[in-house]
């Protein structure tokens, strides 16, 4: 499942994020990257821990706690935090496919990538090229939204990043645990959910609403992995 999450930030925290980050010291990509992923990657990063980007990162994780529309998309168990990476001059990142288990910064926790996630701080505008690319049995699919727009996706996507040839391409990325770990039983919650909320919003009182929350809760209980 791929999904759009609109206005995870605001226009105020995206000019907050983009201002603190500016007074960032950035590090090589190449640092964090594995063995497999080392060539293809090409991009400037926050260090991890470093406190402009976990206060950041913090602000950007209560903001998807309220958010409606990611909650129900991911089902999110455990989500890392956020950390931000930036590309101009041409840089870029090959094809690759995210790590299977990531590390949370200072501490032993391992999190299960199941989805990964993109938070654009740079309006479209600003920069030429820098679209993020998913193959999956769709073809390649090219994605570059407003900022403070999110983008969810399965952490098991081959996916690059096209080189930004003007400007500067500034995001959030983190990854997730969900509770329900297989992509396709987690797309079908979301689409009964997404229905069972709209029957909610116009027919309030249909006693029908009770039946198919059973249904939707069932499933998830069946399906849920915690």
């Amino acid at each position: 499942m791929l999904i759009r999450i609109p206005a995870v930030l605001t226009p105020a925290q995206v000019t907050a994020c983009r201002e603190a980050l500016e007074r960032v010291e950035w590090m090589e990509g190449k640092a964090t990257a594995g063995s497999l992923t080392k060539a293809a990657k090409n991009n400037m990063q926050v260090p991890s821990g470093h406190p402009v980007g976990r206060r950041l990162g913090e602000m950007i994780t209560e903001a998807l706690s309220k958010n409606a529309l990611f909650m129900r998309a991911a089902l999110p168990l455990k989500v890392l935090p956020p950390t931000f990476n930036r590309y101009s001059g041409g840089q870029s990142y090959g094809d690759h496919v995210d790590a299977t288990v990531q590390h949370t910064w200072g501490s032993a926790d391992r999190v299960r990538t199941d989805l990964s996630a993109t938070l654009f701080l740079t309006p479209p505008e600003e920069y030429d090229g820098g679209e993020l690319a998913i193959l999956d049995e769709l073809g390649e699919r090219k994605i570059k939204l407003p900022a403070g727009d999110l983008v969810l996706y399965p952490a098991t996507s081959v996916h690059h990043v096209t080189p930004v040839t003007r400007g500067a391409r500034i995001a959030a990325f983190f990854w997730l645990q969900s509770m329900v770990r297989e992509d396709a039983k987690r797309s079908l919650l979301f689409e009964l959910g997404s229905v069972l909320h709209q029957f909610e919003q116009a027919v309030p009182e249909h006693p029908a609403i009770t039946r198919l929350t059973g249904v939707y809760y069932n499933l998830f209980r069946l399906w849920t992995d915690t």
